[in-house]
């Protein structure tokens, strides 16, 4: 199939040529090629201003990111050799790193499918397909899925906030197989029931694996609050490894329900209690019975998605980070989180650091950590490093 040229403006691939898989609208030759010209989802040739291919890419017309490079070889074919190709390197990276077939197969332009992410829940696979571009092509994704790693399930989950930039619709499809009630996984030794239909974005955050292993080295023996703790990633984990006691706060009831399932699961359900309420609503509370905790676990869903809501966002985070570190016991551990792509490291290090000092404490860090390896960053693209997290060792004033 020929496939259309997209020219870009003078100077305007150095940014391909420096490993970005972006192409904006405005850095488009609109003269020689109008962006008009295209359908949403349009694979094209690019080529530089020149006339040079630069490699295939499919666009989106409507959207300030305009187009994604599928590949660097103008001559590629993206059908299913294509796709196998992609997920049979993807799985080796994922087979070097862990021993159980429960993580991220494929992170999106990290892993060359840019608009793509696949979970891997066993035999059952949870994708989405974030871009207009991705959308189109789920025939061949699903196909291609279904011959390398024969699923019993695959679940479209097709919920993310990124899908309203493209102009999609938010759905959950069976897509193929069968799959009745949740799935299970091991986590760090810590067996999950996981909900993939009706779960939180694709399920399960793999993401913050290796953060919570560090939580659990440090919760022995501790009391320890889980807020915003979705089906217990962290709270359980922290009990399995010896935390005195531990409280869950969460918003969602269908997700305490299966809070409830894995606690049992591990056979933790005597340590582990449950807030079915809002965080700052029983930041409030406990402050007001003077609870305190040793280990206090802060991981919010994303405060911040879009550039407008930065403002809003940070006053959020200050108010939970304020709220967290005045239940924390003297010489206590604060994990402080956010997957917000928009709150940079050092925003959150400096929030931080001011709640400390309005609430007169002497704060340190004694770890940093980030997204675990299954959700690989690439160097040339900020975006995909959104993961942080600090471990702050908190004591009294000095």
């Amino acid at each position: 199939m020929k496939m259309n040229p997209l020219r870009l403006a003078k100077n305007e691939e150095k940014r391909l040529r420096a490993g970005h898989l972006w192409i904006f609208s405005n850095e488009v030759d609109i003269a020689q090629t109008p962006l008009k010209g295209f359908q949403r989802g349009d694979l094209a040739l690019v080529e530089d201003v020149k006339g040079q291919a630069l490699g295939v890419a499919y666009v989106n017309p409507d959207t300030l990111i305009c187009a994604r490079l599928l590949s660097r070889d103008p001559r590629m074919k993206i059908n299913e050799k294509y796709f196998l190709h992609r997920y049979e390197v993807a799985l080796a990276l994922r087979q070097k790193l862990f021993d159980k077939p429960f993580y991220r197969l494929v992170h999106g332009e990290s892993d060359g499918l840019p608009g793509l992410v696949v979970d891997r829940f066993g035999d059952v696979l949870s994708v989405q397909t974030n871009t207009i571009g991705m959308e189109l092509l789920q025939p061949v994704i699903i196909a291609s899925l279904e011959k390398f790693l024969s699923p019993r399930a695959i679940v479209l989950k097709n919920t993310s906030s990124l899908r309203q930039l493209e102009g999609l619709e938010e759905y959950t499809k069976l897509v193929s197989g069968t799959l009745a009630g949740p799935v299970e996984i091991e986590e760090n030794g810590v067996k999950f029931r996981v909900d993939v239909m009706g779960g939180q974005k694709t399920g399960w955050f793999f993401d913050h694996r290796s953060n919570r292993v560090m939580a659990s080295q440090l919760a022995k023996g501790q009391a320890v609050l889980d807020l915003f703790s979705y089906t217990g990633g962290w709270g359980i984990q922290a009990a399995a490894a010896g935390a005195a006691e531990v409280d869950c706060v969460e918003g969602s009831e269908s997700a305490i329900g299966l809070a409830r399932e894995n606690a049992k699961l591990n056979g933790v359900s005597d340590v582990v209690s449950y807030e079915h309420t809002d965080v700052f609503d029983f930041l409030k509370l406990a402050r007001e019975e003077r609870r305190k905790y040793g280990l206090i676990i802060l991981d919010p869903p994303a405060l911040i998605k879009r550039k407008k809501d930065v403002k809003a966002g940070l006053e959020a985070y200050r108010r939970l980070n304020q709220g967290a570190l005045q239940l924390l016991a003297p010489g206590g551990i604060l994990m402080s989180a956010s997957c917000s792509h928009h709150l940079h490291r050092e925003v959150l290090h400096d929030i931080l650091r001011a709640a400390a000092r309005h609430g007169d404490r002497h704060m340190a860090f004694i770890a940093q950590g980030g997204q675990g390896p299954d959700h690989p960053i690439h160097p040339a693209i900020p975006e995909t490093d959104y993961l942080k997290a600090f471990f702050c060792s908190v004591s009294e004033s000095l």
